[in-house]
């Protein structure tokens, strides 16, 4: 088969479009003739810290594509299925939270490619709704948004949250969900251009990220803050969260290290949580959740597998709002 392999070198140097072996499925696993394939910020991180020493990778998250084969043991399912990748392994409930989710792409090898094989939990109906190449960008960015803002942050409808640098699929996922269940939607971002285009989107505000947000006359307190930047943006979080508040975080883009003014949390008794990916009871939920709201991922362009680094070079620059995809054929 055609895939995408990471090895050699670390960062996007070490991709190459080339020829892999399609795995047979052993028992309770399925193979999997992949249609479409999304990317994510989490592959441009496992690329950069990957050494010569490192074993070939086949990277990506997202997929969905039609069953070809089926191992020994496996039920439900029938040759010519069309299914979804539910990209956490070993993962059941939400509440049994593992200390690092294994996830497919890093360590076992992803959806960047003509096939794979995974275990049959993994693969679920693809919603009906969707197109391959929007179903084949949904998986992980909207799992981690779905956990972020329902089972962690607890959004209700009416409430207000910030969703800090919008544009990136977990962010543009939150802001069509958020909207969806009834919420007041802020967002930020450095370009005018995203900015317009979450208005367009229902955001009912779009703040560029540098400004002096207190200075807002009509921008009301929030409730709930979506974080994936951390250090650079922090501070000013304290400024306009509400009393009470909380602040979910599930990236770290400007780094790890974070100083924060313990009174502007203890004070005014903001939570500060944590949340990552996503268990597959809550993938069942996103996708019926999806269904259910009519949700359609933003797709900012497609590729073919052989352009899949121009697709990086396109993340790795931050250029795209929403999502981007491959399509095999």
């Amino acid at each position: 088969m055609k895939a995408i392999v990471h090895s050699g070198q670390s960062g996007l140097a070490g991709l190459q479009y080339t020829t892999s072996n399609a795995r047979t499925p052993q028992y309770g696993e399925v193979k999997i003739q992949l249609k479409s394939a999304g990317i994510n910020h989490r592959d441009l991180f496992i690329m950069a810290g990957s050494t010569s020493q490192d074993t070939t990778l086949i990277p990506g998250s997202d997929g969905a594509g039609i069953i070809v084969e089926i191992g020994e043991g496996v039920r439900g399912f029938t040759v010519g299925d069309e299914v979804i990748i539910h990209p956490t392994l070993g993962w059941e409930n939400a509440s049994d939270v593992p200390i690092v989710p294994d996830i497919v792409g890093g360590p076992t090898d992803g959806t960047l490619a003509q096939y794979i094989t995974l275990p049959a939990e993994n693969a679920l109906p693809k919603p009906s709704h969707l197109s391959w190449e929007e179903a084949g960008v949904l998986s992980l960015s909207a799992l981690t948004a779905y956990r972020a803002l329902f089972t962690r942050g607890e959004l209700q409808a009416g409430e207000h949250i910030l969703i800090p640098g919008i544009g990136g699929g977990v962010a543009t996922y939150a802001l069509l969900m958020a909207v969806a269940a009834g919420a007041q939607v802020t967002v930020t971002s450095r370009s005018e251009a995203k900015r317009n285009e979450a208005l367009r989107l229902g955001a009912a505000h779009a703040l560029d990220s540098h400004a002096n947000w207190s200075l807002q006359n009509d921008l009301e307190p929030v409730d709930m803050i979506l974080d994936s930047i951390g250090q650079a943006m922090f501070p000013k979080y304290f400024d306009i969260i509400r009393p009470g508040g909380r602040i979910v975080m599930y990236g770290a883009s400007s780094g790890d290290d974070l100083t924060v003014p313990i009174r502007s949390i203890f004070f005014p008794q903001v939570s500060l949580i944590g949340t990552s990916m996503g268990s597959r009871e809550e993938f069942v939920q996103m996708l019926q959740w999806v269904e259910q709201h009519d949700i359609h991922p933003v797709i900012d362009s497609i590729y073919s597998l052989q352009d899949t680094t121009k697709a990086f070079e396109r993340m790795e620059k931050g250029e795209q709002f929403g999502n981007l995809a491959i399509i095999m054929e």
